[in-house]
This record gives C-alpha cells, sequence and structure tokens, in this order.
C-alpha cells in the first residue's frame, strides 16, 4: 500500500513555510495525541503518520530530498515502525520543541550549559572643560564596581572545590511541571536556573563570585570630543557572573559651559563688546582664542550684530575634517555713567547728526518709514 503524501497529511501545500507546517503538526498532534484519545487505535495510527510527516518536513534536507525523490528520497528506517514512532515519547517530550519558542526552549538545550554569564555594562558621566574637549587630555576616574573574586576565580565555590549539577533540575535551569497533556517550564527553585549548587561557598564573596570595589582607571580624551560622545574601556564593566567575561564601561561626555566661546559643531562663537567710538571710526582690539590672542580690525561704522569670521580658529572634529571657524559677533556697548561735560557733547553730537536725517541713521529711518506705511493702512 502506497504511502500518504506527507504535505497531505499535514494538511500544507508544497511551498508551505516552516512555521506553517509547524503550526500544522501542533494543530493536529493536540488532536490525535494517544494522552488525549485513550484506547483509540485510529488516532494512534494517525499521530505516528503525522508524527514522521513532520520529521521529515521540518528537517530542511530531509525535505529537499523529499520533494524530489518522493518517498524514496528519504531513509525507510524513518518510517512509522522506526525511530520516529511515538512509543516510549510523553506529550510533553514531543512538544519540547514545538513549543519552545512559549516555555523559553526545551531542557536539552541547558544539558551541560555553563551558568557563566556575560557582565553589565556600565556608564561613567565626565565632564571636562571646552579646553580639554578641544585639545584632548587624559583623566583619571573612579569607579565602583562588582569585579570576580580573586578567591575562587568568580565561581562561587571554595577555592579547592567547584559547583556541583543542582539535583533538582539535574543542570538544566529549569524545571517542567505536567497537567494532564499541558507542560509548563519554570525556572528552578534550588538553584535559581544556574544549574548548580554550591555547598561549600567562598567566604570572601559569600558565593556570589564578585566583590565590589572601586577601580581608578586612565580614560583618554580623544581632541574634537563633544557632549553625547562616549568613549568603550573594553571590559571594564561589571566581572560576570560565574567567572563570565566582563562588560564594558562606557564614559559618557559632556563639556562644561565656557565663559567666553559657545561651540556649534566644529565652530566657536563669542560676543565681543566695543566701544561707540571703535564703532564709528573703526580700530583693531584683541580678542581670545583657545590658540591665544589674535588682533581683530573694526572697520568704521560698525552695527551691532556683524559677525567676523576667524578661520580655522575653531575645533578641529574628533572623527575627522578641517577645523571650524571662531565666530565674533560685535556688540556695540552704550556708554554708561557719564558725568555732565560727556552728556552735553553726546546731546550736540546728537543735535550734529539729526541734522543729517537719513544719511547718518539709514536703518532708523527706514525702519519709521516703515511704520508710517503700517499705520497708513490701518488708518491710525
Amino acid at each position: 500500500m502506497a504511502k500518504e503524501d506527507y504535505y497531505e497529511l499535514l494538511g500544507v501545500p508544497r511551498n508551505a513555510s516552516d512555521a506553517d507546517i509547524k503550526q500544522s503538526f501542533r494543530r493536529l498532534a493536540m488532536k490525535f495525541h494517544p494522552d488525549r484519545n485513550q484506547n483509540n487505535p485510529q488516532a494512534e495510527e494517525q499521530f505516528k503518520k503525522i508524527k514522521e510527516a513532520y520529521d521529515i518536513l521540518s528537517d530542511p534536507k530531509k525535505r529537499s530530498a523529499y520533494d524530489q525523490f518522493g518517498h524514496a528520497g528519504v531513509d525507510p528506517s524513518m518510517g512509522a515502525a522506526g525511530g520516529h514512532g511515538f512509543a516510549g515519547e510523553s506529550f510533553s517530550d514531543i512538544f519540547g520543541d514545538v513549543f519552545g519558542d512559549i516555555f523559553g526552549g526545551g531542557t536539552g538545550r541547558r544539558r551541560g550549559g555553563s551558568r557563566a554569564q556575560r557582565g553589565s555594562d556600565l556608564r561613567y558621566n565626565l565632564e571636562i572643560s571646552l579646553e580639554e574637549a578641544v585639545a584632548g587630555t587624559e583623566v583619571k576616574i573612579r569607579v565602583p564596581t562588582f569585579v570576580n573574586c580573586e578567591a575562587c576565580g568568580g565561581t562561587g565555590a571554595k577555592k579547592g572545590t567547584s559547583p556541583t549539577t543542582c539535583s533538582t533540575c539535574q543542570g538544566h535551569g529549569v524545571v517542567r511541571m505536567q497537567q494532564g497533556f499541558f507542560a509548563v517550564q519554570q525556572t528552578c527553585p534550588t538553584c535559581r536556573g544556574t544549574g548548580q549548587i554550591i555547598k561549600d561557598p567562598c567566604r570572601s564573596c559569600n558565593g556570589q563570585g564578585k566583590v565590589q570595589e572601586t577601580k581608578t582607571l586612565s580614560v583618554k580624551i580623544p581632541a574634537g570630543v563633544d557632549t553625547g560622545d562616549r568613549i568603550r574601556l573594553g571590559g571594564e564593566g561589571e566581572a560576570g557572573e560565574a567567572g563570565g567575561p566582563p562588560g564594558d564601561l562606557y564614559v559618557q561626555i559632556a563639556v562644561k559651559e565656557h565663559p567666553i566661546f559657545t561651540r556649534d559643531g566644529a565652530n566657536l562663537y563669542c560676543e565681543v563688546p566695543i566701544s561707540f567710538p571703535t564703532a564709528c571710526l573703526g580700530g583693531e582690539l584683541e580678542v581670545p582664542t583657545l590658540d591665544g590672542k589674535v588682533v581683530l580690525k573694526i572697520p568704521p561704522e560698525t552695527q551691532t550684530g556683524r559677525l567676523f569670521r576667524l578661520r580655522a580658529k575653531g575645533v578641529k572634529p574628533v572623527r575627522g575634517g578641517p577645523p571650524g571657524d571662531l565666530m565674533c559677533r560685535v556688540r556695540v556697548e552704550t556708554p554708561v555713567h557719564l558725568n555732565k561735560d560727556q552728556l552735553e557733547l553726546i546731546k550736540k553730537l546728537d543735535e550734529s547728526l539729526s541734522g543729517g536725517g537719513s544719511h547718518h541713521s539709514p536703518q532708523a529711518h527706514g525702519w519709521l518709514d516703515g511704520v508710517k506705511q503700517f499705520f497708513d493702512k490701518l488708518g491710525l
């Protein structure tokens, strides 16, 4: 008698995805499993067939051979009477792989596995000055963290001893509870998921495998860093579990506010106050840069807000590229605390300038003309 088509047994098309095949098998297995159909040989036979079909179609190599050559392309010993019969297998054993995504994986994956785990990454917030950020520097930081216990090598067990396999979960880290045809896994309450028991804990770390200490580290700050940049120190994070590798330490950079300069990317900005006479007559004044002083030439009739560019006096970016510029914005300062003679001179200057009309104050007269037109439109 010819064997039934595996795809027809599972009720899926020949181009079905692996997920569709698994879902169909799960549905049919729930329906025909002998635990749910006691004293029903027909259901048991049907279960054997769909189990055989799933074993072939869930394996990419076997499925490819079956698609090309049919039943002749797969090992005859894998039939219902061979190694893929259900005899001796419990409901939970059969569904260990199928429901692995729901129950966190079959216990077979955990058997013999190590409880060692990588340590957590740490973050350290570091404030530096603008000068340090632009030029680069090297600073020492003190970081409280957990490190592997030297006495036990991070195992948590007393020197000369070693952890033993948990007898409750047999080293799996999980225990399985079954009620009827439902099986549920949970973390082993004895070993708390590690799969191992420490009978004689290390006295230095009380069996934790880690101790807390403060490390002093030297951090090289590359030139050009800015707020938000991170520097990774590999292996300087928290120690791993049970001798696992340590995590990393990330140094988060924050540049302090500067009393003179404001940074925007590679460019620096600063405000330069100039006197009223200098704004009118022009002149020269010294302005600071991160490299030292430079002379800034102020042309006559300079207005407040004018921007002067000093090329390549900014920041060279940490990720490469040309250095930025220093942008100097002048601000004309109104004289204060004038004496009587100075006030008289200002009045005379004002009378003299008023006689020239818009010739001396083109912006003011242009603005006043615009205001007048605006009011005329409103009928005011």
